[in-house]
């Protein structure tokens, strides 16, 4: 049995794999490995091997069938699965729970929206997570195996398969990925396969309380009857191709466009930079010249305090809250008002008040500017300038738009 995305290993597929068992299948979980995968680097040629060796284990047992052994698999596991099936005729049969048939580039993107529709948000925040993250945490290579195309590799898939879905599963689009693996078995020539999609459960055919948007650890009391079942049967016949009605979907997946020049997560990284640099150099700079007992000129001094306030509270705070969504896989966006995260509101409020302090600072900066002196008019350049660049930046991430 191969788990999902993560390292939650034996704890994850416990239930199911005692549910098997009960049911006379011999099962095999172990945790996935350590070195070699983890949320920056992963690969799933190399989690294939693993999980053939895993059959080869379960093969050496005298209480296991050898013209029996099959590969289940939930998720991320059905994008390794099927690889080790088109590599090893030990493979008899392979069995899935919510596979995906999209890179997972597209089906975070999906899931994202998904979750932020769940929760009642709508506007620019859905854009952001949606589009602007995914492709730049892909810019920034740190979304490994993003463009990882199942499609082909199901193709090369001979044996019978059992793919699954929940009818309330919210990561793995049911119903566009049940087609894709369906024409790919059927392009590679193999017609023995079965979809089924199970009523009244989530993503990983477990109970759930909430529509499929809860994470509950209950199987429903019949899980494995059918599995086993299917299992026995090949023992007298393949199974003849079939295919249950999927459920609705509520968008299609996106495209993710390429970076152009103007995302490149260097720039992105070097506006971070002048933003911190600017905005927090201010009052740190302010303060020494107060120690020194030299002020700033008076009629300035108001507007580019409030900018860099206001910018540096800005773009700390949606460095905090968006990769605590992303860590959260949008599943925790807090409370939501008129539409938007109440974070995600306040960050935009602030986010209009730097650009008006821009304005204010600018205005104030070129009507005393020759009431100022040189180090005053460096300080106020460089606050002035990173407003400027603040403006395009925060209007690239949807902190003002809508």
């Amino acid at each position: 049995m191969i788990e999902g995305a993560g390292n939650r290993g034996r704890r994850e597929l416990r239930l199911a794999a005692e549910a098997l068992a009960q049911r006379g299948i011999v099962t095999l979980i172990y945790d996935k490995r350590t070195e070699g995968y983890n949320l920056l680097h992963r690969d799933y040629s190399v989690l294939a091997e693993d999980a053939l060796a895993g059959l080869r284990l379960l093969r050496s047992r005298a209480d296991v069938d050898p013209a029996r052994l099959g590969m289940w698999a939930l998720s991320e596991g059905a994008f390794v699965a099927p690889l080790a099936a088109s590599r090893s005729t030990d493979v008899k049969f392979l069995i899935t729970a919510g596979a995906v048939g999209i890179t997972p580039a597209a089906q975070t993107a999906w899931g994202y929206d998904e979750q932020l529709r769940h929760a009642g948000v709508s506007g620019s925040f859905t854009h952001t997570m949606r589009v602007t993250a995914v492709r730049m945490t892909i810019g920034a290579g740190i979304f490994p195996e993003a463009f990882f195309d199942p499609a082909p590799v199901w193709e090369q898939v001979r044996q019978p398969v059992l793919a699954q879905w929940g009818e309330l599963d919210r990561e793995a689009l049911p119903r566009e990925s049940s087609q894709i693996i369906r024409q790919a078995l059927e392009r590679g020539g193999n017609t023995h396969y079965t979809i089924r999609f199970v009523p009244e459960v989530r993503h990983n055919l477990y109970v759930t309380a909430n529509g499929g948007f809860d994470r509950l650890a209950r199987i429903p009391a019949n899980y494995g009857d059918y599995e086993a079942s299917w299992i026995d049967r090949l023992t007298h016949a393949l199974p003849n191709a079939s295919a249950d009605p999927a459920p609705p979907q509520h968008i299609p997946s996106p495209t993710l466009t390429p970076l152009a020049w103007y995302e490149s997560p260097w720039l992105q990284l070097a506006a971070l930079l002048v933003f911190l640099v600017a905005f927090a150099g201010y009052p740190l700079t302010a303060a020494v010249r107060r120690i020194r007992g030299r002020r700033g000129a008076p009629p300035v001094r108001r507007p580019a305090r409030w900018l860099a306030a206001t910018g540096l509270a800005t773009t700390l705070g949606f460095l905090v809250y968006l990769f605590f969504v992303m860590a959260t896989a949008a599943h925790v966006v807090g409370p939501v008002l008129i539409g938007r995260p109440i974070a995600w509101l306040v960050l935009q409020v602030l986010a209009v008040a730097t650009v008006v302090a821009t304005v204010a600072t600018a205005l104030s900066w070129r009507r005393h500017r020759r009431d100022l002196t040189r180090a005053d008019r460096a300080r106020l350049g460089l606050l002035a300038a990173a407003g400027l660049l603040f403006l395009p930046w925060a209007a690239y991430w949807g902190l003002l738009i809508p």
